[in-house]
């Protein structure tokens, strides 16, 4: 679960931005919606451990973040947070599979083979497991970015605007994509977007005011 209580992150030079404060259960889904500015690539970078200095409470289940170590930081992203971002961070170099596979080795856990496979094929990336990243499609790599965030069955996915990029066909696919690897975990999902056509899709929504 994900509970956020009394939040604020101030930049340098710039007002604090307030958050409000929310809870998430096991298998729940939230859009979180604003302006530019409005902070929302903040509050993943939060609740993912990734950004520290603020004020407040943010629980991911169960665990305050505030006060760990960037160690004990390190060991919950990998066993606890999955991550899916616009830009999919995949080593070029590395096949579709060998990118799955340094998920666990670098979060210090066992997937195991046959959770590998089960993930590629959930993701309909079977075929592909064996080419490089750099010969498969934008949507085929999107779906390596979501088989790599859900392989160690985190608790919580935090995408960072998934499909700002993609037509409406595969913006459908790959947000479908995430909600049903998402719900077959009971894994919470976090999306900030700006992308209106997912208002529809995830009905529950999280506004977050400009600051400027």
């Amino acid at each position: 679960m994900v509970a956020v209580k009394n939040l604020s992150f101030s930049y340098p030079h710039a007002k604090p931005i307030l958050f409000p404060d929310f809870e998430l259960g096991n298998g729940e889904h939230v859009l979180l919606l604003g302006d530019s500015g409005s902070g929302k690539t903040t509050l993943l970078h939060i609740l993912g451990g990734l950004l520290r200095g603020y004020t407040g409470s943010v629980m991911i289940d169960g665990t305050e973040l505030s006060g760990r170590s960037e160690q004990e930081l390190d060991h919950l992203r990998g066993q606890k947070i999955g991550f899916v971002f616009q830009r999919n961070h995949l080593i070029s170099s590395l096949t579709v599979k060998q990118n799955l596979q340094l998920a666990p080795y670098l979060a210090g856990v066992s997937a195991g083979p046959d959770r590998i496979d089960e993930v590629l094929a959930h993701l309909s990336l079977t075929n592909q497991q064996n080419r490089s990243v750099l010969e498969i499609s934008q949507g085929q790599a999107q779906r390596v970015a979501i088989a790599r965030a859900v392989l160690n069955r985190p608790s919580v996915i935090l995408a960072d605007e998934p499909t700002s990029a993609l037509d409406d066909k595969n913006c459908e696919r790959v947000i479908n994509l995430l909600l049903q690897a998402a719900s077959e975990t009971k894994t919470a999902l976090v999306v900030a977007t700006h992308d209106q056509r997912l208002k529809s899709i995830i009905p529950k929504h999280i506004f977050l005011n400009s600051t400027t």
